[in-house]
């Protein structure tokens, strides 16, 4: 184990765009997340990694107000994010792609888009023109209802509906889980895009080891609710895999 990588301070911490502080969270008397810290630099993706049902999705679902916080805090650009709901934290600029995607089936491509418009700060109320230039096939198929997409599709779908709010802050849960790998490799290009040329900060849920030395600059793995290493990706070792991630 690398002491080094275990213990030493986040180095971003004091320029965290989104800071995690101590925070505990419950499902009725089950102990989730054990005073989780985390931080997310901006223009950087940062990968939150670790097994099956250590705490990552609880930890995304706190952070969006879609579970109370039992203890700590949590701010986004200095703000406290615990007294926001959801919608709030949303049009802070805040875009979350939940594992599963979760689009609407019934709706057209164009009104699962329209619907992220409605958290825009600025009122903008037409799809920017850049979505479809991430994802041609969303104008190909704006007609198409959402449910008639494959897999891979709807994900894009979902990640484009995120980008409809013109977020600081894109949250990602599980984005190539059960997507071709053609598609996962598309959706890692326009991760590496989105950080590098249009200065979105991305965080990252993925189990897929090298899609995520692909296109995370940053790691921390959580076990058992609590985090055990953070640092950057180039210091994910093999023996850190083997310890925490490895089935």
């Amino acid at each position: 184990m690398n002491d080094s990588v275990r213990n030493q301070p986040d180095e971003d911490s004091c320029s965290s765009l989104l800071t995690v502080s101590s925070v505990d969270q419950y499902y009725g008397e089950s102990h989730i997340l054990r005073g989780v810290d985390l931080h997310i630099p901006p223009n950087q993706c940062t990968c939150l990694m670790g097994r099956n049902g250590v705490g990552k999705t609880t930890l995304l679902h706190s952070i969006m107000g879609l579970l109370p916080v039992r203890a700590g805090s949590i701010e986004f650009m200095g703000k406290n994010l615990l007294e926001k709901n959801a919608e709030m934290r949303a049009s802070m600029g805040i875009g979350y792609v939940p594992q599963g995607r979760q689009i609407f089936s019934l709706l057209s491509v164009e009104e699962n888009l329209r619907v992220g418009l409605a958290a825009r700060s600025d009122r903008r109320r037409e799809i920017p023109a850049e979505i479809f230039e991430l994802f041609p096939v969303l104008y190909d198929m704006r007609n198409r209802r959402g449910g008639d997409l494959s897999g891979g599709q709807q994900q894009q779908l979902a990640i484009g509906r995120a980008l409809a709010i013109n977020p600081k802050l894109l949250i990602l849960d599980e984005p190539a889980e059960g997507i071709q790998p053609n598609i996962v490799r598309e959706i890692g290009d326009v991760i590496r895009m989105l950080v590098r040329e249009a200065g979105i900060t991305v965080l990252l849920v993925e189990q897929k080891l090298p899609f995520a030395r692909r296109v995370a600059d940053r790691f921390s793995i959580l076990v058992r609710g609590t985090n055990v290493a953070h640092g950057k990706i180039s210091e994910l070792s093999d023996a850190l895999v083997t310890e925490h991630l490895n089935v």
